[in-house]
């Protein structure tokens, strides 16, 4: 097990090979403050990068509890690894989402270390787009695998602590790190438990292989999984995630307009068949999900554009609570 620790103002982080308690080893005991581990990459083990895992006070040691997993948005392109996970660590640790219901849940967080290299700038990694599944490079290729392996890395240093979290996860995201989870979530959907998106940059993930007589293949839809994946689209699966899904009426971020984020055909089908701005596209990927049975709550906040509020958080928290209390 490889830690890098470092100090931060409140945070305790441990320095040693095999992870010690927190706390007291007893059935009531909780993680006595903020705790921030970065893991160093391990390419026996399966992942090419560094990952985030932030501990909440709180936490409840020798009891069943979930990992909340968000992917990182750095929201710019650079080949510098330490401004991701600058970017990262900041997710992870200050007033995002993600750390707003890990904090107020009690569970622990993990926060990837991908990439979004300059030197690729059509690689939109950190939004899982075509162009970063069909890459082949070892440090690059499939990141979701590689997420994956993070979590099922992350277990065990959490078991270690006597955290005990459940095999199925919670993911959320925002923005490109919400394309990033929707995406995931078509691919590995019996891992999930429950996911929260916001502010997706244009468009979703279609639970469908055409749209008006139209093939949608990745990451439009499910139509070549088979080829690229080596596996069919599960829809049993996915269509039982509970997902929380919300747009600020305000909110046109539009990545489909931009080379990084989709292609020339894949924005022309998406315009042509979804509507030509966010908020017509949001409207029909509400009627798509609702005929597919997509277990799928869907939230607009009037006043609100891209960019968070205290009732979205409110609201995300309150829905991850209740999938708690369901699992209890």
């Amino acid at each position: 097990m490889r830690l890098i620790v470092k100090q931060y103002n409140f945070f305790l982080l441990l320095i040693f090979t095999n992870i010690v308690s927190f706390a007291q080893d007893s059935e009531t005991s909780t993680i006595k403050s903020d705790s921030l581990v970065i893991v160093a990459m391990d390419p026996e083990k399966g992942f090419y990068h560094d990952y985030i895992l932030f501990i909440p006070k709180g936490t409840p040691l020798n009891r069943k509890t979930f990992l909340l997993v968000e992917p990182n948005n750095t929201g710019k392109i650079t080949d510098s690894i330490e401004v991701h996970k600058k970017y990262a660590i900041d997710l992870a640790s200050v007033s995002s989402v993600g750390n707003n219901i890990s904090t107020e849940l009690k569970i622990p967080l993990l926060v990837p270390v991908f990439p979004r290299p300059a030197s690729q700038p059509l690689m939109y990694t950190h939004a899982l787009d075509r162009d970063i599944m069909l890459e082949k490079t070892p440090g690059l290729r499939r990141l979701d695998l590689q997420l994956l392996k993070m979590i099922s890395d992350a277990g065990n240093i959490l078991k270690s602590m006597n955290i005990q979290v459940e095999p199925k996860f919670f993911m959320n995201g925002f923005s490109a790190s919400g394309t990033f989870t929707n995406r995931f979530s078509f691919l590995h959907p019996d891992k999930i438990k429950a996911l929260a998106i916001g502010g997706f940059n244009g468009e979703l993930m279609l639970p469908q292989k055409k749209i008006n007589g139209i093939k949608l293949n990745y990451p439009l839809g499910t139509n070549d999984f088979l080829v690229i994946f080596g596996d069919k689209f599960d829809m049993e699966s996915y269509s039982e995630i509970p997902q929380f899904i919300y747009m600020g009426a305000l909110d046109d971020n539009d990545a489909v307009q931009f080379d990084d984020a989709y292609t020339e055909e894949e924005r022309k089908i998406i315009n042509e068949n979804l509507g030509s701005n966010v908020q017509s596209r949001y409207q029909e990927c509400q009627k798509i999900y609702a005929k597919k049975n997509i277990n799928a709550v869907f939230r607009t906040y009037e006043k609100a554009g891209h960019w968070t509020t205290s009732e979205m958080n409110l609201e995300v928290i309150r829905f991850f609570l209740a999938q708690m209390k369901e699992f209890e």
